[in-house]
This record gives C-alpha cells, structure tokens and sequence, in this order.
C-alpha cells in the first residue's frame, strides 16, 4: 500500500511548483495578461480547450487570443455577436468548430453585460457555506451558456451531468489560487472549496495512492481524490495538483520518478 503525507507533498511542491515547469501548459498566457479582468477571459478560454495535444492546444489559444488583441475583455463588449462568427468561421480544434467558439464568446459578452466581470458572476452563485464550489460552478456556467449555447458545444461542462469538469477546476485553480504558479486574482472564493482538476495523471496518482479506488473519472471520483488532498491539506487541497502532474505531462519526469521522490 502506497502511503504519503504532506512532508512528502511538500517536498514535491518546493521543486516544482515553479514557473520554469509551466511549459508545455495553456497557464503559459495568462501571465501576458496584468488585469485581472482581462486574464480571466484568457483562463477561460484557455483552459477550456485544454483537451487534446499539448501543442495542439497552444497553437488553438494562440488562435484565438490574437483575434481577441491586447484587451479581451474591451474586444468582447464591444463587438456583436454575429461578429464573432465571422472572426472564428475557419476556426478548428478537434471537435470545436468556429461556431462553438463563437457561441462560447457570446456567453462570456453577455455574462459581462450582465455582470461586469466573470468572477462577479462566479460570486453570484458562490455560498461561503457549500461544501465545495460545485454549486457555484453549476451556476456560473447556465450564465455562461444561457439559451443559445448549442448541446453540442463541449467547450463547457455541465456539472449537474456528473462529469468530472477537469477544465473548468483547472480554470478555477488558476484563478483563486496565487502563488508561483498560479497567477489568482479572484478574492471572495476560498481555496479550501476548490476541486482538483482530476485527469488521467491525477487520477493514476490518486489510484496509487489510495485516495480512490474508481475506475471512471467523473465527478464523484473528482470528490474522492479531492477529499484524499483535503485531509492532508484541508485550506488548499488542489496546491499539488501541479507539481503532481509534471511528472504526466513533461518528457523528462515520469510517475517513476516521482515514487522514487517519495520514498527518499
């Protein structure tokens, strides 16, 4: 039986929770962004097509990011939404077209009419007394979709589905949490709620190490590895879901080298 604590932990988060070990990552454009309202446009849309290759990945935001300029979130209210359609009409990353990421762009245009920012919506349905940030989440994306949004955009989860929305508590990640790493910004939202973003590295860890015997990685497997974190660090159970996924995602650290640091 594979045992660890938070001495182990913390040893890992010391070496590489660093910026050096950001790339290969979408987290790599948020930090191009200063104001915090314009960075949250740029999490979202990042982490939202954070599904794929890597490299594929990055070209996809790049894409994207150079249509929206140096001020997203100007960009976004000022333009219509049938704008939006022709800037993304030959867009394509895997299985969104250039008519989800349009559709995608005119829910965060409305929800900041609506609401001025995303994280003024996020707080709309935030409740300090939720045992996790899940029903904030939910709400914020029916803001986020709204009528329009077609079922076959995948760009966001539902929650209420089940699934284990590994993006979008990557995007949450990113924003609530600061250190350096993880650029945050958005106050109001306690860390301790936060769920780990679970994929295929982090739950192999959580398997490994004992917080989840699931096979499925959907939400409910998300919860269990959380709560495996969560009682050796219950004020911030998703700090080591980076250093943790280094060893999945870059060439020269594997799940090896990781046992090894723990058992030294």
């Amino acid at each position: 039986m594979h045992i660890i604590d938070r001495q182990s932990l913390e040893k890992i988060y010391t070496i590489y929770n660093r910026k050096k070990y950001i790339s290969p990552d979408p987290l790599q454009f948020l930090s191009e962004y200063k104001k915090i309202e314009d960075r949250e446009i740029v999490g979202l849309i990042a982490s939202s097509l954070a599904y794929g290759r890597v490299s594929q990945i990055l070209v996809s935001v790049g894409k994207i990011l150079n249509l929206l300029g140096h001020r997203p979130k100007n960009f976004i209210t000022a333009s219509r939404s049938g704008k939006f359609s022709t800037f993304c009409k030959d867009f394509k990353h895997r299985f969104t077209s250039g008519c989800d990421i349009a559709d995608f762009l005119s829910g965060i245009r409305k929800v900041l009419h609506l609401h001025g920012t995303l994280h003024d919506c996020f707080l709309k349905g935030y409740n300090p007394a939720d045992k996790n940030i899940l029903p904030a989440m939910t709400f914020f994306v029916k803001e986020l979709k709204g009528e329009s949004f077609q079922k076959s955009n995948t760009l966001l989860p539902d929650p209420e589905k089940k699934s284990a929305c590994k993006r979008l508590n990557l995007y949450l990640r990113w924003m609530v949490r600061k250190d350096k790493v993880d650029p945050g910004g958005w106050a109001g939202v306690d860390a301790s709620k936060l769920i780990i973003p679970l994929d295929t590295h982090m739950h192999r860890f959580g398997s490994m190490y004992n917080f989840t015997a699931r096979i499925n990685g959907d939400l409910k497997t998300a919860l269990e590895v959380t709560e495996g974190f969560r009682m050796i660090s219950p004020e911030d159970p998703v700090k080591y879901d980076f250093s943790i996924t280094r060893f999945g995602i870059r060439n020269e650290l594997n799940f090896d080298n990781l046992n090894k640091l723990f058992q030294s």
